[in-house]
């Protein structure tokens, strides 16, 4: 009787540990706490950065869930954190063996899965964070650009910046664009219709969006990848289900194919823009762009470009956010001016310094 009472203890206590997970869960509070996860491929961060309030995450190997938050972050401001978990490397703190950094010019397809719960209170987003650098290391803030591809928000958030298309279609799904000038170029890509959860999204088709924005330029490398929330107020209970990310593997086929078909789809959207100068003195000017649809589908932004014949610059516009650089100067379209039906127009104007320019040719191209 004790052998057999010994026996079924044994067996007791062999089947409580075969039931107890691999690998405990752990609690993050500190403002700059981390963790590796899944033998180092992937780190969780708590990363409170944009407020002093308190939060805590509790992550599972490659899921985590927000415990509680203090934030009370104007929504019109910064947030206050982003917890989020990682592959590359963040500010020098490196995953292992994460394929990264990969040079946006000969970029290979570059994929993640990602499942989230959300809810129905605070102001927050639901956002990966990808991170280009001019060179392959840094170990401070990266000095190329950001870009943040939002799933879904909450609370009446916004990127930074201004919006400047609208309607995008990347990887299967619609997008207006925001850009902002920060310590580096900032390109947001907010999804027109929420979602919970993605399967092998295209990372390299939001970046050839990026470099054909002149945001990204393909001598840069793509050092980081992030998935997480920034949160402007509470939080609590959002959480990452389950996270990967893939470098070097294949893009779903709903993704443009890298080599184009022997006979592409002709692209029916096309646009023109002409310049008229509308008063002039001896310093300076103002003037007219007219934005024209000249194909069979409906605009969903533009972008107008031309250089300048003598040393003219823009001193402010409207109706556009304008930029120069030397000669060249490049226009992309207001929020409310981006969409232009086939046939139809839309002006932007401007004030410049120096000798009216004539005979000027611009460049459009639709968004």
């Amino acid at each position: 009787m004790a052998v057999a009472l010994s026996l079924l203890a044994l067996t007791a206590a062999l089947a409580v540990r075969l039931a107890l997970p691999a690998h405990a869960a752990t609690q993050l509070c500190g403002a700059t706490d981390t963790l590796s996860v899944s033998g180092g491929q992937y780190i969780a961060q708590n990363n409170i950065w944009g407020a002093s309030t308190p939060q805590c995450i509790t992550v599972d190997g490659t899921s985590f869930r927000v415990d509680s938050s203090g934030h009370q972050n104007s929504t019109s401001g910064s947030p206050a954190a982003y917890p989020s978990l990682f592959k590359g490397c963040h500010w020098g703190l490196c995953t292992s063996d994460s394929g990264l950094p990969v040079q946006v010019g000969s970029m290979p397809a570059v994929t993640s899965s990602w499942s989230t719960t959300q809810t129905g209170s605070g102001a927050y987003n639901v956002a990966y964070d990808l991170w280009y650098n001019t060179t392959p290391a840094t170990t401070g803030a990266p000095d190329g650009a950001e870009v943040m591809i939002w799933l879904n928000h909450n609370g009446g958030v916004q990127p930074a910046g201004s919006r400047v298309a609208t309607g995008v279609q990347i990887a299967g799904a619609t997008w207006d664009v925001w850009t902002a000038r920060l310590d580096w170029n900032y390109i947001a890509y907010v999804r027109t219709s929420g979602t919970t959860s993605v399967s092998d999204l295209d990372l390299r088709a939001f970046t050839r969006d990026a470099v054909a924005r002149g945001q990204i330029q393909d001598s840069w490398y793509l050092i980081d990848v992030e998935a997480g929330f920034e949160i402007w107020q509470g939080g609590a209970g959002l959480a990452t289900d389950a996270f990967s990310v893939t470098v070097g593997g294949t893009t779903s086929p709903t993704d443009p194919p890298t080599d184009p078909p022997t006979d592409p789809p002709a692209d029916d959207r096309a646009c023109t823009a002409a310049l008229r100068v509308d008063n002039s003195w001896d310093t300076g000017f103002t003037a007219t762009v007219t934005v024209a649809n000249t194909g069979a589908q409906p605009l969903n932004g533009w972008t107008v470009v031309w250089t300048f014949p003598g040393g003219q610059q823009v001193q402010n516009a409207w109706n556009a956010t304008v930029t120069q650089s030397g000669q060249s100067v490049r226009a992309v379209n207001a929020a409310y001016n981006g969409a232009v039906a086939a046939g139809g127009t839309t002006t932007f104007g401007f004030q410049g310094s120096g000798a009216a320019p004539s005979g000027t040719s611009l460049n459009c191209t639709p968004g």
